[in-house]
């Protein structure tokens, strides 16, 4: 029976990747990948190793999760070391904790390896401060696209605007058009708004607006996902 380890690709920039991740994908016999994990840091796995994308874009899914989970157990089954590569973090709205609950339960021994979220990373590279003494002192990290039948409430956004700190907003640019509006329901509308694009990646792309404007600017000029919304 092998190891199955989740690791995280980090943002994109292959220099942010760990040096625990670079080793283990040295090491392994087969390497399961998302979209997001970016070539140069997908080339540094062992030429030996069987590598498998499972997809996990916005509408395009080469496997469904479950599959994927199983597809990890089987594999665990066969191979010695098994790495789950993901793009960003494992457990920060990348899923890792389903893969992770179905590999214990089927007795496969698991490892973390935690990787740099896109939303500290792309801001970052942005110039964007998350936090700032004399500004702002917590952070909020909040998905834009709930999975449907949750087992509790839809995000509380007006909660979240009354914290007055900072909102970084995965997976929600698609969303934005009913977003925006309940953040407005507390926010001023020149509460700032920053989309980014490709972050840390040598083509990212900045936009800065205002929450009282980046729905009419989005129509006009449309921004392409995978983005973070600040």
């Amino acid at each position: 029976m092998g190891k199955v380890y989740l690791v995280g690709a980090g943002p994109g920039d292959p220099e942010l990747f760990t040096l625990k991740g670079k080793r283990l994908l040295e090491i392994c016999n087969v390497v399961v990948y998302d979209a997001l994990v970016s070539a140069p840091i997908l080339a540094m796995a062992n030429p030996l190793a069987d590598r498998i994308d499972v997809g996990k874009r916005r509408g395009h899914h080469t496997l469904l999760q479950a599959e994927t989970n199983k597809l990890l157990i089987e594999l665990a089954q066969m191979h010695p070391i098994v790495v789950r590569l993901k793009g960003g973090d494992p457990f920060m709205f990348g899923r890792g904790g389903e893969e992770m609950i179905d590999l214990i339960k089927a007795g496969i021994a698991v490892e973390v390896v935690p990787g740099i979220t896109a939303g500290i990373a792309a801001p970052a590279y942005a110039g964007i401060p998350l936090t700032h003494r004399d500004f702002c002192s917590a952070v909020t990290f909040v998905t834009g696209h709930e999975a449907a039948g949750k087992y509790r409430p839809l995000v509380d956004w007006d909660a979240i605007a009354r914290a007055g700190e900072t909102i970084v907003i995965y997976m929600g640019l698609h969303n934005l058009p009913q977003i925006v509006p309940r953040l407005l329901h507390v926010l001023s509308p020149n509460t700032p708004i920053a989309l980014i694009r490709q972050g840390t990646l040598p083509d990212q792309v900045n936009f800065y607006s205002t929450l009282g404007k980046i729905l009419d600017q989005l129509e006009a000029q449309p921004f392409t996902p995978p983005a973070i919304v600040v």
